[in-house]
């Protein structure tokens, strides 16, 4: 199934915590993510660069949209030697759109988001959290929400995440590269 947003169609994945994000599935091994992002399209595999000791060695999976012109990739998973497919980013572009409970995570304005998590955690009556650099987001320990320069607007980029090697929490987890994407700070 797939939904619009934009000029972009992306495909529907569902989320389950500790679990995965569509085809992926926390644990597998980088051959296994290869194989099941080949439903998206291609894969190209890389090294990421061992920037705290603690943490084994690990591959980024860079999952570009079949049918579509040389672009970010859609999703980009993070797999460690030790635990295995520990995050899966989607791309505020071309990633697949992701809801937690009904609410669209991918590809947002940050703003809107907020509002709509808010609304929610209020109709509901269930907490919320923000980010230490202030995005909001669900009130899930698996779900990281970061921001992406998407033209003049700052889009949401969810990670989706179960701790690896030698992490207390997912935010520790947190893969580097994610802290800049497209080589420029989403901070």
């Amino acid at each position: 199934m797939a939904f619009k947003a934009g000029a972009v169609e992306r495909d529907l994945w569902s989320y389950s915590p500790a679990v995965g994000v569509g085809p992926l599935r926390f644990g597998m091994t980088v051959d296994e993510v290869v194989e099941a992002a080949e439903v998206v399209g291609q894969t190209k595999v890389s090294e990421c660069a061992r920037d705290h000791a603690i943490f084994s060695p690990t591959w980024r999976v860079d999952v570009h949209r079949r049918g579509v012109a040389p672009s970010l990739p859609a999703v980009t998973a993070y797999v460690s030697q030790v635990a295995g497919l520990f995050c899966i980013a989607a791309d505020a572009v071309y990633g697949p759109q992701v809801a937690y409970d009904g609410i669209p995570l991918v590809g947002r304005d940050l703003s809107e988001l907020e509002s709509d998590v808010i609304a929610y955690a209020e109709a509901m009556d269930v907490q919320f959290c923000y980010t230490p650099e202030g995005y909001a987001g669900p009130d899930d320990s698996g779900v990281v929400m970061r921001g992406q320069l998407v033209g003049p607007v700052l889009g949401s980029r969810p990670l989706f995440m179960v701790t690896r090697d030698g992490a207390n929490t997912e935010w520790d987890s947190m893969p580097s590269e994610e802290y800049r994407v497209n080589g420029q700070s989403v901070a």
